[in-house]
């Protein structure tokens, strides 16, 4: 199932979610979880996808709780009716020290760090997913983990080669929330590489054509120069054309040429806000809306519900990013 569908969708996609690592880790702690927004995260997503009550499918054992299956008696007959979502996350404080001290990125697994590395970036990035999926557990989520790396991914020359989605289509068609991950997969060109969770989201996007894609982000869209700066402007739509240039709808910028800056850390491997804009760009050309929203507020549920579809709400604050329907036209590119 890699350029087409074999196993169809029962019903639509509604959306697929990106949690950014910088929004629900520390990303300046190793490997710390930002659970305040994790939380509030898992419950806006259970808001947005299941319906009524929800009960917890977390029974195991943490700290804190006497009984791991305190919910058990809580499910009663009435099936849970899931709204159809994938969930993609990136590594934030995970994965990405691990990543860029072995030089996984750049292939070689000859050498015994990029080995070592690659073993490490995938210890590191699975247990996040693991966490993940336990949050979304708790707030009632059918959640399901599904790595890159295990589903037999490969990349050639850092570009997908083959991802064969038909567990996530079967998974989803079974009731689940499949909850993928950047991760560390092999490389036909260079042994190895980093799948970044924003390339994972665009190849899902042309394949099961969702109705729209949410970017979850620790700021609250893409701005004119980094955010901390003084009079940094947030760009609250951006059109795409057909040949891949964008231009800014609102609001009117001064120096419509201007390009827009970027920081990316130091120890990112999978490109940062670059990667995000191209991509969202590349699944905006498809004619699906794409949201970059911060996680945890009333506008990033406000994406989440479907609320931004086609126009921006009073008052909200976020970069949708949309198709514009021409073909050629401004000249902003990265």
């Amino acid at each position: 199932m890699e350029e087409g569908q074999q196993i169809p969708l029962i019903k639509q996609l509604r959306c697929i979610v990106k949690l950014g690592g910088a929004a629900i880790t520390c990303k300046n702690e190793l490997e710390k979880i930002n659970e305040e927004t994790l939380d509030t995260v898992s419950g806006h997503l259970r808001q947005a996808m299941v319906p009524g009550k929800a009960v917890g499918m977390d029974w195991s054992k943490r700290q804190g709780l006497l009984d791991a299956c305190s919910d058990v008696d809580d499910i009663g007959d009435q099936p849970v009716d899931c709204a159809n979502f994938i969930v993609v996350h990136g590594a934030g404080s995970f994965g990405h020290f691990q990543a860029s001290k072995s030089g996984v990125h750049n292939g070689g697994l000859n050498q015994p760090l990029v080995k070592a590395g690659f073993v490490a970036t995938r210890i590191s990035v699975t247990s996040l997913n693991l966490e993940i999926v336990r949050a979304l557990a708790r707030a009632g989520i059918p959640s399901i983990a599904m790595s890159p790396f295990s589903c037999g991914w490969l990349t050639s020359k850092r570009n997908f080669a083959s991802a064969d989605i038909s567990a996530v289509v079967k998974a989803i068609n079974s009731g689940f929330i499949p909850v993928l991950h950047g991760d560390a997969v092999l490389d036909q060109s260079q042994d190895c590489t980093i799948l970044s969770g924003d390339v994972i989201i665009r190849h899902l996007s042309e394949l099961l054509r969702p109705e729209y894609v949410v970017f979850l982000t620790d700021v609250f869209g893409v701005y004119d120069r980094p955010p901390s700066e003084p009079n940094a402007t947030l760009l609250r739509e951006i059109a795409v054309d057909g040949d891949g240039s964008w231009h800014v709808v609102d609001p009117t910028l001064q120096n419509m040429n201007k390009q827009v800056e970027i920081t990316v850390a130091a120890h990112d491997t999978t490109g940062g806000m670059v990667t995000k804009i191209l991509e969202a760009a590349a699944i905006a050309k498809l004619g699906i809306d794409v949201y970059i929203v911060k996680a945890g507020t009333e506008h990033s549920l406000k994406a989440l519900n479907g609320e931004v579809k086609s126009k921006n709400p009073e008052g909200w604050l976020g970069t949708a990013i949309r198709f514009s329907g021409k073909q050629s036209a401004s000249v902003h590119r990265y």
